[in-house]
C-alpha cells in the first residue's frame, strides 16, 4: 500500500479546476505532518492554507513552473491548483528545520494521494509577495508552496537512460519522469 501512495504521489502541474478538496481535508493531510518526525521534536513548520480563488490568483503568478519544460509557463487557467500551502518555518521557535520540511510535506501529500488529490511542491517563487498577499507575520519564513488539486495530468515514471533525469512530455501531454536505476544509486552494500 505505502509503495503504491509513492509511486502515484507525483509533481502534479495541472489541475481539473472544477474539483476543489475540502478544508477539512486539506486539515487531515496537515495533521498527517504533524505527526511525522521533526528534528528535536522542535515542530517549527507552520502551514498556511489557501483556498480562496481570490488569494489562490494573487498566488499563482508568483510561482515557477516546470523548469526542464522551457516552452511552457504553467498550467491554464482551467487547469491551476485549487488550493494552496505555504510551508514555512516559525524562526520564533528555531533557526533550523533540519530535515522536517521533507519529511512532513511527504506526508501531507501522501495523505492527498490516498484521498485521490496530488500536489507539488514548489521551490521557485517570489517569497515576498506570497508573504505579502498571506499577511505572514516577520517571524514565518516560506520555505515551499505546495499546490494542491485533482491532477488532470498522466505521470509515467521511467528509468533514466545515460544520466538524463530531466522530465519531458511527450505529443499526446503526457508527463515523463526518469529516475536512475536502482543499481546507481544504491552505491555500497557491505
Amino acid at each position: 500500500m505505502i509503495r503504491e501512495l509513492i509511486m502515484k504521489n507525483r509533481s502534479y502541474r495541472r489541475f481539473d479546476a472544477s474539483v476543489k478538496p475540502d478544508p477539512k481535508q486539506i486539515e487531515r493531510w496537515i495533521e498527517l505532518a504533524r505527526f511525522s518526525a521533526s528534528g528535536r521534536n522542535m515542530q517549527p513548520l507552520k502551514f498556511v492554507v489557501s483556498t480562496s480563488e481570490k488569494i489562490n490568483n494573487l498566488i499563482f503568478p508568483n510561482l515557477g513552473w516546470a523548469g526542464y519544460l522551457k516552452n511552457w509557463n504553467g498550467p491554464s487557467e482551467k487547469e491551476r491548483p485549487t488550493a494552496y500551502i505555504a510551508v514555512a518555518l516559525d524562526k520564533s521557535l528555531a533557526e533550523n528545520y533540519y530535515c522536517d520540511d521533507g519529511i512532513a510535506i511527504q506526508s501531507l501529500l501522501l495523505g492527498a494521494v490516498e484521498d485521490g488529490f496530488g500536489g507539488c511542491i514548489i521551490g521557485s517563487f517570489i517569497k515576498s509577495k506570497i508573504a505579502k498577499t498571506l499577511q505572514l507575520p516577520e517571524n514565518l519564513e516560506i520555505l515551499w508552496m505546495v499546490a494542491l488539486g485533482k491532477p488532470a495530468e498522466k505521470v509515467v515514471l521511467e528509468t533514466a537512460e545515460e544520466g538524463n533525469i530531466k522530465y519531458w512530455r511527450d505529443e499526446e501531454d503526457v508527463h515523463h519522469v526518469p529516475k536512475r536505476p536502482l543499481e546507481e544509486i544504491i552505491f555500497k552494500s557491505v
